[in-house]
């Protein structure tokens, strides 16, 4: 977990106290980073690094949190079935990703004895498999070369409450149906509120990501005064419930949904692989040699934030992205002697009714012609 405390001092007199905590959806260290991960991670970075000049920012990202979803566990269960005592050391995310996308194939659904070892080694001793780890050092490294804010990839963070301790709060709230007792699984009770029973954990305890998510989120969001969840539009229903469980508990909570990128046309499942021209590394490979690292850096948060935008109608495209890039060489070769106001004022024109600063709103504002070029400040507080 990352917190952020730049910049509050000179933030406008109404904000400067406010506690945000911004926790986005993780990603599962099973495959590359592709354009639609990117997105979402540009996003974040640039929401949390402005945000964190007009407030104190927690950023919340903790793969160690998820490794309990049947998911992971059931992949490094196939792997060790599949592959056994192998050495990782070696292995690209590509690598990786392909014995992934076999697994998502072969459609075997491993029995809870077989997943209870690992369960188990998660959740005692802050296990995480070979496999996954290589995967993490890596994003590591591409973090560092995008610019990204590392919120402890490889490190271990496990999440402050029980599952016990969860159904327990939940249940004392009236918004848990706990049926283990009879045999049977537990679900999140939010039917006063118009939705469905969402089941999030089975008979024998194992939770799903809407339990993990909330063992995580119901101990951290106390002491914050904003809570922002991040996460693709394809699990908007899991959000939506989990934005009305944490305001049922009294937190101010706003949902940032993001449309995925679409490759030719087609949104894709990372189950089914297809990233080898389009994953992080490949993108790298490809631009990093054309312009030096702060134009990388730049243009890729121009081209992820305000060109593709919130939606999910644009098609991923390696020319514009291209134009992205020099587009900010030249933002940046005409940055101005001094940034013409403070940058805490710069970013409070971006905040709408809430206290976090809008990526896109702030980033697009670089784009618009006859605009003067920005500071050298702001692009190094939020950018670069």
């Amino acid at each position: 977990m990352l917190t952020v405390q730049t910049g509050p001092a000179g933030a406008p007199p109404g904000t400067r106290t406010r506690r945000v905590l911004v926790a986005p959806v993780t990603v599962t260290p099973s495959k590359p980073l592709g354009p639609s991960h990117l997105k979402g991670l540009f996003w974040t970075d640039v929401m949390v690094r402005a945000t964190a000049h007009l407030a104190h920012v927690t950023y919340r990202y903790s793969p160690t949190t998820y490794h309990l979803t049947e998911q992971t566990l059931a992949f490094w269960e196939y792997l060790d079935r599949t592959l056994g005592d192998v050495d990782y050391s070696a292995m690209s995310e590509e690598d990786i990703g392909e014995h992934y996308v076999g697994f998502r194939a072969e459609g075997h659904t491993a029995s809870t004895a077989a997943l209870r070892p690992y369960a188990h080694a998660v959740e005692l001793h802050g296990w995480t498999h070979p496999a996954g780890a290589r995967v993490l050092e890596l994003w590591r490294d591409q973090y560092t070369a995008l610019g990204l804010h590392d919120p402890g990839l490889t490190a271990h963070q496990p999440p402050a409450m029980g599952l016990d301790e969860v159904i327990d709060r939940l249940g004392a709230s009236g918004m848990c149906l706990d049926l283990r007792r009879h045999g049977g699984p537990v679900y999140l009770d939010a039917t006063r509120h118009g939705l469905p029973l969402r089941q999030i954990a089975a008979a024998d305890g194992r939770p799903n990501y809407v339990a993990c998510a909330l063992r995580e989120l119901v101990p951290l969001s106390q002491g914050h005064d904003e809570v922002v969840l991040l996460y693709d539009r394809e699990i908007e229903p899991d959000y939506h419930l989990l934005q009305v469980v944490l305001s049922d508990l009294g937190h101010t909570v706003h949902r940032v949904p993001l449309g995925r990128v679409p490759i030719d046309g087609h949104i894709r499942s990372a189950r089914h692989g297809g990233w080898r021209d389009t994953s992080a590394r490949a993108l790298l490979d490809a631009v990093g040699a054309e312009v030096d690292a702060d134009a990388v850096r730049l243009g890729m948060r121009l081209y992820f934030i305000a060109v593709l935008g919130p939606g999910q109608q644009q098609s991923f495209r390696l020319d514009l992205l291209r134009q992205c890039l020099h587009r900010a060489e030249r933002l940046l070769a005409s940055v101005r002697a001094v940034d013409p106001a403070p940058v805490a004022e710069v970013l409070e024109r971006h905040r709408r009714h809430h206290v976090y600063v809008d990526p896109y709103r702030l980033t697009s504002s670089l784009l618009a012609r006859y605009r003067p070029a920005p500071g050298p400040e702001l692009l190094s507080a939020v950018y670069l």
